[in-house]
């Protein structure tokens, strides 16, 4: 055995909350107390959260799984020959192997869990920096036609794509050019950005980097939710080291470019995750959207033309410039390409991060990965993309996972969050949910989003209480006619989309809302 045996604990939020800390404690003190020297590794998080805190063993053979570990399960995991890689009734075998892992398409979270999240050393011996690279040697015309060519799209609500973004702000005239990264996760069931964050803090730099050279910015903003606290600490570390190697900074690996990074944290406001609201607190102001345009390509932080994108997008940059943009393009189907990091959450036996390319299916991610039911109910609904996506029923689950397919369905991907339900749920409270939560969250500042929300929940109200069908037909269309206004009315998709898990919910689950008929077949 090595005297410098590695170990891996995660410091992950994730592993983190369920005790990774204290099985930290406890490993370092019971090796030191039998004369064991080791080197523990504190990695990310490798998304399999239903095993956290997940304790890893490097030897010959590769890096060997434990969990879920207690602190209490340390002194017999040692005398059992944890260090040596042998099996335990907390084992799991190789970690590549365990099925879960086996399976998936780990392009962006290639280095998350694998690596020390702040070793500069760990992130080149992976890859690391190989895109920033090779973008010091070209033109930014040819950065934003690489990203272009990769058919890379806004890995957020819109899925925008991403080169004509950047095509924008680049012949966008001004003397001052800022890039932003949308750090405001605030979407439930969604928890990829952390775990990058906080798992591959140099991907995301090394993206916004490129992001600087392409467009001809020199500042960057990373604009973070007050409540990654985490997050934080590992960002401003990784940024320090990067500036102090030559990576960030004045004269980029002894070029002649520049990129200057900073953190910003938001107070906690859902609809700062719209990014002319995001750029307003950015300003010191209160989170207000925008009317557009102008766009903030054009003019957008302190009035200067402003890239916006969110983590997941500026994280797949640095892999399209290091391996070329046929390499991203050729993963995914039809217009959706490259992989996409699903968050399982909810009512599974394994919840935790999957990344697959586009076109996987809800049944393969609910069953294959997500294990079914953790109830052993049957699963009834699943909520994609976050608190204002469709709820999707059991018969469209074999639907294709890629964007044109799931807006034809009336939904949408976003972020990738997978919020599944069992039999057990009532629809009709998650869709006043959905008006709830978009009346809380409202800046206020367009009467649909600000008034409509609440007037919904009225509705909603007097619609599970009416007496006879002819009254529930009049409280039906009333509530029809809000969804359309604040589909079409409100300044910003927090109000535009909030009908949609309203709509979802009525059209598929309707015996919820004491309505007559069946939810449709398909």
């Amino acid at each position: 055995m090595s005297s410098r045996l590695r170990v891996f604990v995660p410091g992950d939020s994730g592993a983190l909350s369920v005790g990774a800390d204290a099985v930290a404690r406890r490993l370092l003190a019971e090796c030191a107390r039998r004369g064991i020297d080791i080197q523990l590794v504190r990695n990310g998080s490798r998304g399999l959260y239903w095993l956290e805190p997940l304790v890893e063993v490097e030897t010959p053979r590769g890096r060997m799984a434990y969990g879920p570990v207690a602190p209490d399960d340390i002194p017999e995991l040692l005398d059992q020959g944890l260090l040596d890689g042998r099996m335990h009734r907390l084992g799991h075998g190789l970690t590549e192997h365990i099925p879960f892992l086996a399976g998936q398409e780990r392009l962006t979270f290639a280095r998350v869990g694998i690596t020390d999240p702040l070793s500069l050393e760990d992130y080149r011996a992976h890859g690391g920096f190989a895109g920033l690279s090779r973008a010091l040697e070209l033109p930014p015309a040819e950065i934003v036609q690489t990203i272009t060519d990769a058919g890379l799209r806004g890995r957020g609500g819109a899925a925008f794509p991403t080169g004509i973004k950047w095509n924008t702000v680049r012949t966008a005239s001004g003397v001052l050019k800022y890039v932003v990264c949308n750090a405001d996760e605030g979407d439930s069931g969604t928890f990829s950005d952390r775990m990058l964050m906080e798992g591959d803090p140099y991907c995301l730099i090394e993206g916004m980097t490129i992001a600087g050279l392409a467009v001809g910015a020199r500042q960057g903003y990373i604009y973070l939710r007050a409540e990654y606290p985490h997050a934080e600490r590992v960002l401003q570390a990784a940024i320090t080291r990067a500036t102090e190697a030559g990576w960030l900074g004045e004269r980029i690996a002894g070029t002649d470019h520049s990129f200057h990074l900073e953190v910003r944290l938001g107070a906690g406001a859902y609809v700062c995750g719209e990014e002319t609201s995001m750029l307003e607190s950015l300003e010191g102001r209160r989170g207000l959207v925008r009317a557009k345009p102008p766009l903030p390509a054009l003019q957008g932080l302190f009035g200067a033309p402003t890239l916006v994108n969110n983590v997941m997008s500026l994280a797949a940059v640095p892999l399209i410039l290091a391996r070329g943009a046929a390499f991203y393009r050729d993963y995914g189907m039809g217009r959706s390409h490259g992989t996409l990091p699903f968050q399982l959450s909810g009512a599974l036996r394994h919840p935790g991060l999957v990344e697959k390319a586009f076109g996987i299916t809800l049944r393969e991610l609910l069953l294959d990965y997500g294990g079914g039911s953790a109830s052993g109910r049957p699963l009834r609904a699943v909520q994609v993309g976050g608190p204002l996506g469709a709820y999707i029923p059991e018969h469209q689950f074999d639907v294709p996972l890629d964007y044109e397919s799931y807006a034809a369905l009336g939904a949408m991907i976003g972020h990738g969050g997978v919020v599944a339900f069992d039999d057990q749920v009532n629809m009709a409270d998650q869709a006043r949910y959905a008006f709830e939560f978009c009346a809380l969250e409202s800046c206020g500042k367009c009467t649909p989003c600000r008034i409509g929300t609440t007037r919904g929940m009225e509705v909603l109200d007097r619609l599970r209480a009416s007496p006879t069908p002819a009254a529930q037909a009049t409280q039906r269309a009333l509530l029809e006619s809000l969804c359309d206004t604040l589909a079409h009315g409100s300044l910003c998709a927090l109000g535009g989309m909030t009908p949609y898990p309203v709509r979802s919910a009525l059209a598929h689950f309707p015996q919820d809302f004491g309505l007559p008929g069946e939810p449709p077949c398909c």
